[in-house]
C-alpha cells in the first residue's frame, strides 16, 4: 500500500469512519489484533498499523479478530470500493498536477469509463468533482491561513494561469480568491485582483 492510500485509510481509522469497513482491515502490531477501520477502540499510532485488503490475509499474518468490532462479521472485500479508495489516494496526493480521467484510469489499470462509473456509484461524485473538491479545500485553506500570492496558490492547486484559477474559484464559491481572502482574513491590501472572464 502506498503512503497516500495508507494516510487516507488511517484518517478513516482516526475518525472511526465506516467507509472502509469490509474494504480494509486494521492490523495493530502492538496488540496482535485486527479490527475494522471504524472500531471504537483507542486509535493506534500509524507506525503500529498495517492495513490488509482481506481479513484472511490479516489472520494469516498472525492477527486475531477484535472482540469489540468483530471484523469477521463484516462484508467481504468490495473491489469497487477499493478502486474508489485508490483513486482518492491519487487525487489527494497529486491534486496539484495535471490530472485527467484517462490518466487516472491508466494509473489504476482500468478503463476511463469503468473508473467513472464505479467511482460515482461508490462515492456519489465523479472523479472530476472530487478533484475540484480537494483543490477547493486546499485553496480555501491557503487563502485563509497564509499570505501566499493568489497566483502561487493557483499553481499549488493545479492551475497554471492566475485568471483561470480566479474564474474557477469564483464559479465554485461566488467570490474571487481576493474577495474570499478579505472575508476570511480581514483584508489583504497588497493583493492584486484578477479579472473574472465573462465566460470562463
Amino acid at each position: 500500500m502506498d503512503q497516500a492510500l495508507f494516510d487516507l485509510v488511517y484518517q478513516a481509522v482516526a475518525r472511526r469512519d465506516p467507509r472502509y469497513d469490509g474494504v480494509y482491515y486494521t492490523g495493530v502490531k502492538t496488540t496482535g489484533i485486527v479490527c475494522r477501520p471504524s472500531c471504537r477502540a483507542r486509535t493506534p499510532k500509524p507506525d503500529n498499523v498495517t492495513f490488509y485488503p482481506s481479513l484472511e490475509e490479516a489472520l494469516q499474518a498472525g492477527f486475531r479478530p477484535c472482540k469489540r468490532c468483530r471484523p469477521e462479521e463484516g462484508g467481504r472485500l468490495r473491489p469497487d470500493a477499493v478502486l474508489a479508495a485508490q483513486a482518492d489516494a491519487v487525487i489527494i496526493a497529486e491534486y496539484g498536477e495535471r490530472l485527467t480521467l484517462s490518466g487516472l484510469a491508466g494509473r489504476l489499470k482500468v478503463s476511463a469509463s469503468h473508473l467513472h462509473r464505479v467511482y460515482k456509484e461508490v462515492t456519489g461524485l465523479t472523479p472530476a468533482a472530487k478533484l475540484d473538491q480537494v483543490r477547493l479545500d486546499k485553496a480555501c485553506g491557503l487563502l485563509g491561513l497564509s499570505r501566499m500570492p493568489v497566483s502561487d496558490i493557483g499553481r499549488t492547486v493545479g492551475f497554471r494561469g492566475a485568471s483561470h484559477f480566479a474564474a474557477w474559484f469564483h464559479r465554485h464559491t461566488g467570490a474571487s480568491p481576493t474577495e474570499y481572502r478579505e472575508r476570511v482574513q480581514g483584508g489583504m491590501a497588497d493583493e492584486p485582483e484578477y479579472d473574472i472572464p465573462a465566460h470562463p
